[in-house]
C-alpha cells in the first residue's frame, strides 16, 4: 500500500511540474518581443536595401520570406544593432546576389555588401560610403 501512495504522490509532482513549466513557458513575453524586433529590423532592411540600390521592382529572399531553393537568410543581433542576410534580385532574367546589412540599434543603416556586377551600382559605391560590392 506504501508503494502505491508513493508513486501517487510522485506522479502528482510531476505532473504539477510540467504544468508550472509549461505554463511558464507559454506566457513568457520574451521570444514574442524578440520576434517583433527581428521582424522590425528585417522591414528596415527590406526599405533601406531598395533604397540604396535604387533599384524600383525588387525581389527579396530574406528571413520573413525565406526560399531554400535560393539560399539561407538571417537576422541576429550585433554589438549595437542588427545584421541581416539574404538575396536579390532585378527580375526573372536576373540571377540571385547575396547582401548583408548591418543596422544601428534605431535601424538605420550603416553598411551594406552585395555581389553584384551592375555598372550602375559601382557608380552608387563610389557616391555612399556605406555600400560595399563585392565580385
Amino acid at each position: 500500500m506504501n508503494r502505491r501512495a508513493g508513486q501517487w504522490i510522485f506522479a502528482l509532482v510531476v505532473g504539477l511540474m510540467t504544468a508550472v513549466i509549461a505554463y511558464r513557458w507559454i506566457t513568457d513575453p520574451g521570444p514574442r518581443i524578440e520576434r517583433a524586433a527581428e521582424e522590425a529590423a528585417v522591414q528596415a532592411a527590406r526599405t533601406s536595401l531598395a533604397d540604396t540600390l535604387g533599384i524600383p521592382a525588387l525581389e527579396i529572399v530574406d528571413p520573413l520570406a525565406p526560399d531554400r531553393k535560393v539560399g539561407k537568410a538571417y537576422v541576429f543581433r550585433s554589438n549595437d544593432g542588427w545584421e541581416v542576410s539574404g538575396h536579390y534580385r532585378r527580375g526573372e532574367s536576373d540571377s540571385w546576389h547575396p547582401f548583408l546589412m548591418a543596422l544601428d540599434g534605431e535601424l538605420m543603416m550603416t553598411g551594406l555588401k552585395v555581389k553584384d556586377a551592375d555598372a550602375a551600382l559601382a557608380e552608387r559605391e563610389k557616391d555612399d560610403a556605406r555600400l560595399d560590392i563585392v565580385e
